[in-house]
């Protein structure tokens, strides 16, 4: 049997639960059926989360045009919702381990049903916002939930890893497939349709989780670590708020300044206070292995690249080459079906011979992508620009199973919940941070002058890519049993 990769870690956590808490019976088995149905529910949860962090895309003209908001507001209508989800997705993964995974999970369900109707009559962009900002705080008790789920009900190895796959795609997918979905419902039903559309699948997944989904639990609970919590949501709100309004109150200035020290000083308190607490929100001791630092590194990359490739499409082609909201999301259907399909082979090539093929693949193509847009223009070939969406969707799609099965592999399956969040936290963190870059590049930029003022961001797109081969060469094929 191969050595478990944080053996401390799991023999503090093994012994702690054998001195604090009685023995658990162990859950029944639950059949291969109903191990698929409970993915399957899962990741309806998740297409919402990942639908929502790009579906406003596409549609911030028409939200900007319908509340007389500008680029520097609306960029605050979509980092509102990541800012959020990234800054409590671990606690709620380890309120999902205490509490019960189900019963947070349907929480966050309603949560994300009701801040999505306030988004839909939202009578001004502060307002929309400030929904939006709710919106994610539901949105964090789904993701890292939904996969600690999975990974409880799915104990077997090369199944989990199939199934992580399975879960990546819908994830990517929805990701991807955020701006087609929003485009088409803006052309025919104005930009408010985009959040009324969430209800129904809110009330279905809600019907099916109440039916198929078990409930579990960590045999040991976690204690709420609001020390840690308070300065996650520091740090990650001040980066990526200072990465917004930089182009605005200017990168020298007595602010900025001040706020990249803020920032610095938060970190750094961070990991002192988490190295010094017994129940960590997130343990540093997890990032002293390459493999897994890589992977939450990796994360960041992955949705860094995505993000600015999505919003710097939507601003070039609507406001740069005058296309409607449905022709450009139209314009990423190859991104997501590059998305799609390779996804699932992703994770049965984790599953076969480990991640630092699928991460070679990922990287490749990623940069590959980029680097066909680092010369773009007013009058680029649409050619070009859906060869450069299909490399990076097939790049996304190979990146997201290794990358989530390394993290979820680190941790016992007891703390599935805190690993899930670990990893989601990465993700939503990149996708803050491409959306703020990506905006601050073209600030204050004339349609004219777009297409010359993105080319960083697609240099951007290429350096995560190779960012991604750094990963994979660091990365070791996991021993056999």
């Amino acid at each position: 049997m191969a050595a478990p990769m944080f053996p401390d870690y799991e023999r503090q956590a093994v012994t702690a639960t054998a001195t604090t808490q009685p023995v658990q019976p162990v859950p029944p088995v639950l059949s291969a059926r109903r191990r698929w149905t409970v993915l399957a529910v899962c990741c309806l949860s998740m297409f919402l989360v990942g639908l929502d962090t790009t579906i406003v895309n596409v549609g911030l003209p028409a939200i900007g045009r319908g509340l007389d908001a500008g680029t520097r507001r609306l960029e605050w209508t979509v980092d509102a919702y990541t800012l959020v989800l990234a800054s409590l997705l671990i606690s709620s993964g380890a309120l999902a381990d205490r509490f019960g995974r189900r019963r947070v999970f349907q929480v966050g369900l309603v949560v994300f049903g009701a801040a999505s109707l306030l988004c839909a009559i939202a009578p001004s962009v502060g307002a929309l916002t400030a929904a939006r900002a709710v919106q994610g705080i539901g949105a964090s008790m789904l993701s890292p939930v939904a996969l600690a789920i999975v990974v409880n009900a799915m104990p077997d190895p090369r199944e989990r890893a199939r199934a992580i796959g399975v879960w990546a795609s819908v994830f990517g997918l929805s990701m991807a497939a955020g701006p087609v979905t929003g485009g088409a419902l803006i052309e025919v039903f104005g930009w408010r349709s985009v959040f009324w559309v969430n209800a129904p699948v809110i009330i279905l997944a809600l019907v099916l989780s109440s039916l198929f989904v078990p409930e579990s639990r960590a045999p040991r609970a976690q204690r709420l670590d609001l020390p840690g919590q308070a300065l996650l949501i520091a740090v990650i709100g001040v980066a990526v708020g200072v990465l917004i309004e930089g182009p605005h109150i200017g990168w020298t200035s007595l602010a900025a300044i001040s706020a990249y020290a803020f920032a610095a000083v938060a970190a750094v308190a961070f990991v002192w206070v988490e190295s010094r607490r017994r129940e960590p929100l997130m343990d540093p001791r997890l990032f002293r292995t390459p493999a897994f630092a890589g992977a939450a590194l990796g994360a960041v990359a992955v949705f860094v690249a995505l993000n600015v490739t999505l919003l710097l499409n939507t601003l070039y082609l609507q406001h740069g080459r005058g296309w409607t909201p449905l022709a450009t999301g139209v314009a990423t259907l190859p991104m997501a079906l590059g998305a799609t399909v390779c996804a699932p082979v992703s994770g049965r090539m984790v599953g076969r011979v480990g991640a630092r093929l699928p991460l070679l693949l990922a990287g490749g193509f990623m940069t590959a992508g980029g680097l066909c847009l680092v010369g773009i223009d007013q009058d680029t070939s649409v050619t070009v620009l859906l060869l450069a969406y299909v490399l990076i969707g097939i790049g996304f799609g190979f990146a997201n199973a290794p990358i989530t099965n390394t993290a979820v592999s680190a941790l016992p399956p007891a703390r599935a919940g805190v690993a899930g969040g670990i990893t989601s936290t990465a993700r939503q963190f990149g996708a803050a941070v491409g959306i703020a870059i990506a905006g601050g590049l073209v600030a204050g930029t004339d349609p004219a002058g777009l297409a010359h003022a993105s080319r960083p961001g697609w240099i951007l797109v290429s350096a995560c890519g190779l960012f991604l081969l750094a990963v994979a060469h660091a990365s070791r094929r996991p021993s056999r049993s």
